[in-house]
């Protein structure tokens, strides 16, 4: 058996007991634990405002990314005192309440990447408003067999319906085969008027580009060359891979915010691999682009928007396609 190591530190005023730094999550590749952690600190300035006030879901693998993974909401046994943490009524009918972890700051950062915690997932809403969503997502899943030219297309058409409405979205790198466009809201609408609003978009981008997109929820019905359009991870209590996130892939691919200009460019290229293309942002070389300011979302960008306006022009020009 190998023999435990432990590696005191601390930070912000906080101690924290590290153990197995060198244990390889990435086989392939060989980067180990204390890669990640270096990482999550690194980037730590600009992933913690995304995590900051939302229930945490983490993604552990205790061995490695070729190993078995399990999804945990319940903050650990082991969770120092310091770690704050939300009691969140649980969902679907299940009786009693999740110990969220809150990450608000850098040394609840590293402890729960100490714990293998490779994926970062977080709820569409922050406290005090946690029945409000701050950001409408729209999951952009690209099949197999979809070329990076057709995603970038329909990525594009979502900015454009948006655009035509009124609003403004962002959109980053899922780390794996997707894109995630997304509409920074202000919190004063309900999941289900979200989600309402979602399908109307959603719907409007297939009309516009049924060649290249599917609703088809059941994959082993969708055609794997397209773009499965999935407007229903609109909800509460479900998650999305938070920004700066790592993925446990080869080459730790990391989801990535883009400009739209980069995804334009997607448009003109030749390449049938969108994970291979998505994968050009990793966890060795993320940290220098940020500090080159690339991958960044300005703060306007990230402007709270309301959806009254929105919604009626929507409306109409969704009526408009069905008559």
């Amino acid at each position: 058996m190998a023999r435990r190591t432990v590696t005191s530190v601390e930070i912000d005023g906080r101690a924290l007991q590290l153990s197995n730094l060198d244990k390889v999550l990435w086989p392939e590749d060989g980067y180990t634990k204390g890669d990640l952690i270096e990482y999550y600190r690194a980037v730590a300035g600009y992933l913690l405002p995304y995590l900051q006030g939302r229930p945490l879901t983490l993604q552990r693998f205790p061995d490695g990314v070729q190993g078995p993974s399990f999804f945990e909401k319940d903050a650990p046994r082991a969770t120092p005192d310091w770690v704050r943490t939300l009691l969140v009524p649980a969902e679907y009918g299940r009786r009693g309440e999740v110990c969220f972890i809150m990450c608000d700051d850098e040394p609840t950062l590293v402890f729960v990447a100490n714990l293998a915690s490779i994926v970062l997932h977080v709820w569409t809403s922050r406290e005090p408003e946690l029945d409000h969503p701050d950001v409408m997502l729209f999951d952009l899943d690209a099949g197999e067999r979809c070329s990076v030219a057709r995603l970038g297309r329909v990525a594009v058409c979502f900015y454009e319906v948006l655009d035509e409405i009124g609003l403004r979205p962002l959109v980053k790198s899922t780390g794996g085969a997707g894109l995630h466009v997304m509409v920074p809201l202000e919190p004063r609408y309900s999941y289900d008027t979200i989600k309402a609003f979602a399908e109307l978009i959603a719907r409007r981008v297939h009309v516009t580009m049924p060649g290249d997109t599917t609703l088809q929820r059941a994959t082993a019905k969708r055609p794997d060359d397209l773009v499965y359009l999935d407007y229903v991870q609109v909800g509460r209590g479900k998650t999305l891979v938070a920004p700066y996130s790592v993925r446990a892939r080869t080459a730790a691919p990391v989801s990535m915010p883009l400009g739209w200009e980069e995804v334009r460019g997607m448009t003109r290229r030749r390449g049938k691999d969108t994970q291979k293309e998505n994968a050009r942002y990793t966890m060795t070389n993320v940290p220098k682009l940020l500090a080159q300011g690339t991958g960044i979302w300005s703060a306007g960008a990230q402007r709270p928007q309301r959806l009254e306006t929105a919604f009626r022009k929507a409306q109409r020009a969704w009526q408009e396609t069905q008559g």
